[in-house]
């Protein structure tokens, strides 16, 4: 009876060390669709919560967790230590300043401008922003704004709208109340898919107001470096785990020379 209490007792001393062996590593989430979804909420929902979970399943050493920050704070909240790594950061965003080490993802999005589609409107509508009331995401950076995400300069230079909601920003062009929305590639493609009669009444731009290259960016005290979370992906992609997931939320590989 001791013997099989002792062997019970080395059995549950091995759990618990594997258990404490895991180190868990904060990752930074805002509002940002498809990427993230309320993440303030109990069941956040889009492509990062759902590659966190991929993560920990398919190893021990590492538990990710998701943490809440929001547009404006989300840097700070990195320098400061609130959380480990942030994923889906385009270098374009205004991060240089702050302390990290970055890993490029090779993975590409970008943002479009959409209008109501009307009799004799094309292309050209949006070639000059001019007089046009702009629906925008609060706290996001626009190429054809230079990246300036500051809400006077964009109240004031673009008569913009600012929001939290890429869906108010469209319902806002289907009522009438705006004249060009700048939304994400990837998110549009999901909002056409919920919602395909809307096609109809949308003009989208060929061109793009930037490409995302993203990158993730950790702090220098992360639990986990850069190399390692980068196996950790290379893992995930043995069985076109990773590549299956980006495709689902229409974000694409990077294939060009300058993703590098």
């Amino acid at each position: 009876m001791i013997r099989f209490f002792r062997v019970l007792l080395l059995g549950l001393m091995a759990l618990a060390g594997t258990a404490m062996a895991a180190q868990e590593v904060r990752v930074g989430a805002y509002h940002f669709p498809p990427y993230v979804l309320k993440p303030e909420s109990e069941q956040p929902e889009g492509l990062l919560p759902e590659l966190l979970q991929a993560l920990n399943q398919v190893q021990d050493d590492y538990l990710f967790r998701l943490v809440a920050t929001s547009t404006m704070r989300r840097y700070r909240d990195l320098q400061s230590g609130r959380f480990d790594l942030i994923l889906f950061e385009s270098p374009s965003w205004g991060w240089q300043d702050t302390v990290h080490d970055a890993l490029n993802l090779h993975i590409e999005d970008a943002e479009v401008y959409v209008a109501r589609l009307k009799p004799g409107r094309d292309e050209g509508y949006f070639a000059d922003f001019t007089g046009k009331r702009m629906a925008l995401y609060n706290g996001y950076h626009y190429g054809f704004a230079g990246f300036n995400s500051n809400q006077a300069f964009l109240t004031q230079t673009f008569n913009a709208l600012l929001t939290y909601s890429h869906d108010s920003n469209v319902s806002m062009l289907l009522r009438d109340r705006a004249d060009v929305a700048v939304v994400t590639r990837s998110y549009l493609q999901t909002y056409l898919q919920r919602y395909p009669g809307k096609a109809r009444a949308l003009l989208v731009s060929k061109r793009v107001d930037q490409v995302y290259r993203h990158q993730a960016l950790f702090r220098p005290q992360s639990p986990i470096a850069v190399d390692a979370f980068a196996d950790l992906l290379q893992r995930l992609n043995r069985d076109r785990q990773l590549d299956t997931l980006l495709e689902r939320y229409h974000v694409t590989r990077a294939t060009d020379a300058s993703a590098d």
